[in-house]
């Protein structure tokens, strides 16, 4: 469906979105993070399929404390207010299932192929596209997950200046022209929508995993494994159907790393997964 212009916007992102009834989607134009304004107004109450869109953020967040740069106007900057009724272990998988709805919607939109970065990037030519962060509130006795916020953060357009130095040697970008980035922004946020909530409808179904496994951009790499006080190096051997990224460690010893424990780098030199 051809939009009238070129503005991300509630109108543009309906007007893309296949799945009926669902999503009740606000645009803004600066917020400081779509995470933690959607966070705000799932504890006032606000239902799920909620979902908010901004053209900039001045304090986008990814994992372990991480800054997300979202220069105005250059990306899809969004996020998805869930109420799942998953137990917490389950709930792990939406991260993953996001990231795969992400990596769909980009080819589907754009006719990219891009790597998944276990756990939650996405990357295009050795450099990082889209990054992903879920927050989750749990339930105090119920053991389940009383709600969950997906932020989404898409490299759309190169900014106007470049990425910031300290980003320029591991950030790109989807296009480096300006021209038709709302239009994609709303197309991508859209299409991004539609293929997480067929995942999500039955999540523990795992329907998005072979994909996941199949973009993979570690495994059969030398890597490192970065805890608080520890640097290792490992060979990333399989994802495991908990989405646990399965490594052998130098010494011979493997393990299961779940998302919340570690980062992971591949060594310098290692060539990215094929694709």
């Amino acid at each position: 469906m051809e939009e009238s212009n070129n503005i991300l916007s509630e109108a543009g992102i309906t007007a893309c979105l296949k799945t009926a009834g669902v999503f009740r989607v606000q645009v803004c134009g600066t917020v400081t993070s779509t995470n933690s304004l959607l966070r705000e107004s799932a504890g006032q109450g606000a239902p799920e399929g909620a979902v908010l869109a901004a053209g900039h953020q001045t304090a986008g967040r990814g994992r372990l404390g991480r800054k997300f740069h979202s220069p105005e106007g250059r990306g899809a900057y969004f996020s998805l207010l869930l109420r799942p009724r998953y137990k917490a272990c389950d709930v792990a998988l939406i991260t993953p299932a996001a990231a795969v709805a992400a990596a769909l919607a980009i080819e589907d939109v754009t006719g990219v192929r891009v790597g998944i970065k276990w756990v939650n990037d996405l990357f295009l030519n050795g450099k990082k596209v889209c990054g992903i962060l879920t927050e989750a509130v749990l339930g105090r006795d119920s053991g389940f997950v009383e709600s969950a916020i997906v932020g989404i953060g898409i490299n759309v357009a190169q900014p106007e200046t470049g990425f910031p130095e300290e980003l320029g040697c591991i950030a790109t970008a989807l296009t480096d022209s300006n021209a038709a980035a709302g239009r994609l922004c709303n197309r991508l946020i859209a299409a991004t929508l539609d293929h997480f909530w067929g995942f999500y409808q039955n999540l523990t179904a795992r329907e998005f995993l072979g994909e996941y496994r199949g973009r993979s951009t570690l495994l059969g790499q030398d890597i490192y494994v970065l805890a608080t006080d520890r640097e290792k190096c490992a060979r990333a051997l399989a994802i495991d159907d908990d989405c646990r990224l399965f490594v052998r460690y130098e010494n011979g010893e493997t393990a299961a790393l779940g998302s919340g424990e570690v980062s992971v780098r591949r060594v310098r030199g290692a060539e990215p997964g094929a694709l």
